[in-house]
């Protein structure tokens, strides 16, 4: 089942990006490019809610119906 996780990236100053999620408390993500930082983003979640769920305190998100918002970054 897909879920629905919303993440606050920021570039920093040292060139990288950083992304964390109010929605999965402990996810912090970090890479060189933007999509390597939502890749390692996913992985991270993935595992946390793992763990979550294995001590029975399940992560509670929101479920990726057919169609959701995606903000689209576009260099102008």
């Amino acid at each position: 089942m897909e879920q629905i996780v919303n993440l606050h990236i920021e570039h920093l100053p040292e060139g990288v990006y950083l992304a964390t999620s109010d929605d999965i408390p402990g996810l912090v993500a970090q890479g060189r490019t933007f999509a390597e930082t939502l890749e390692i983003a996913r992985d991270v979640a993935r595992r946390l809610m793992e763990a979550q769920a294995e001590r029975q305190n399940p992560v509670h998100l929101k479920k990726a119906g057919d169609s959701f918002d995606y903000p689209l970054v576009v260099s102008g």
